[in-house]
Parts: C-alpha cells; sequence; structure tokens
C-alpha cells in the first residue's frame, strides 16, 4: 500500500537550519518545532508502517535554491512522521531510502511525499 502526503508549503532548507541554530539558542528550536508541527499534523492521517521508502517531489517557486540545500527539509518530514506516529523512529530500520525529484510551481511551491511501504 503506498500513501502520499502533500505539505502545502516549502520546507526551510539547510542554510535557514544553519542561519537559526547560528542564532539565538531558541531560534532552531523554534524553526524545528514550527516545521516538524507542519508535517505531522496532517500525516496524522495516514496509517503506522513499519519500513518504507519515500519518494520525495519538492515544488518549489524558483530556482534560486540548490537541490541540496532544499532537500535538507527531509529533517522535518521524518521528525513530523514520527511525532504523528507513522514511525516509531527514523533509522535505517523504518526508511529504506529516498528518491528526490525537483519542479518548479510558482502558485503553489509544497512537498509531496509519497511513502512506499516494503
Amino acid at each position: 500500500m503506498n500513501d502520499k502526503l502533500v505539505i502545502p508549503m516549502q520546507l526551510p532548507g539547510l542554510n535557514e537550519i544553519i542561519d537559526a541554530a547560528k542564532g539565538h539558542w531558541s531560534n532552531y528550536r523554534d524553526l524545528k518545532e514550527t516545521y516538524t508541527n507542519a508535517v505531522a499534523w496532517p500525516a496524522k492521517m495516514l496509517k503506522p508502517f513499519e519500513r518504507a521508502e519515500l519518494d520525495i517531489t519538492w515544488f518549489e517557486p524558483n530556482k534560486k535554491r540548490d537541490l541540496d540545500n532544499i532537500s535538507a527539509g527531509k529533517k522535518f518530514i521524518l521528525d513530523g512522521f514520527q511525532r504523528a506516529g507513522l514511525i516509531k523512529n527514523d533509522g535505517w530500520k523504518q526508511i529504506a531510502g529516498f528518491n528526490d525529484t525537483f519542479d518548479v510551481d510558482p502558485k503553489n511551491p509544497r512537498v509531496e511525499v509519497k511513502i512506499r511501504r516494503l
């Protein structure tokens, strides 16, 4: 069985994560809390899984951010899955791997995550 989760926003990239961590000690905590919850709430609608591979499509409003910067948002996806109770942990036993695809949608930036259960 496969599920699909649409996160209706851009997630912070590596540059934003690093900038938050370099600032006041609470900046990263607040960033992580906000975006982990943004993933967790819609993820609660899905059924938990033991192990899966994730196909992630990152829809950006433009091509300004580098692909490796964008994909750092996986941190919030996996932590959100844990918070929602979809997975017990985000380690090797639960996540078999990732397939990242990137596209541009100026009117509807988002992240689509297809969960391929194994």
